[in-house]
């Protein structure tokens, strides 16, 4: 599974999905708002009011924190 993170500064959010991924052992490429991208290119590509952090697995959007843990459980990576 390839992860790919787009995360903002000073977002707890943003710091537990990232180490959620790291405990679980997976690798995730991480895009940071205002150094890689901008609020106008999120919304275009996540959609108007999406929150941080989004997270993107093999080319399918999985959303924020809980829906990223949701789908490692599902997914049996981590367990309940």
């Amino acid at each position: 599974m390839n992860f790919t993170v787009y995360t903002k500064d000073n977002c707890p959010f943003c710091y537990k999905v990232k180490q959620v991924l790291e405990l679980t052992g997976n690798e995730y490429v991480e895009y940071n708002l205002n150094e890689d991208f901008t609020k106008e290119e999120f919304y275009a590509k996540f959609g108007q009011g999406s929150t941080f952090p989004q997270v993107v697995c093999d080319d399918k959007n999985l959303g924020g924190c809980v829906d990223t843990i949701k789908f490692l459980r599902e997914q049996q990576v981590i367990k309940s």
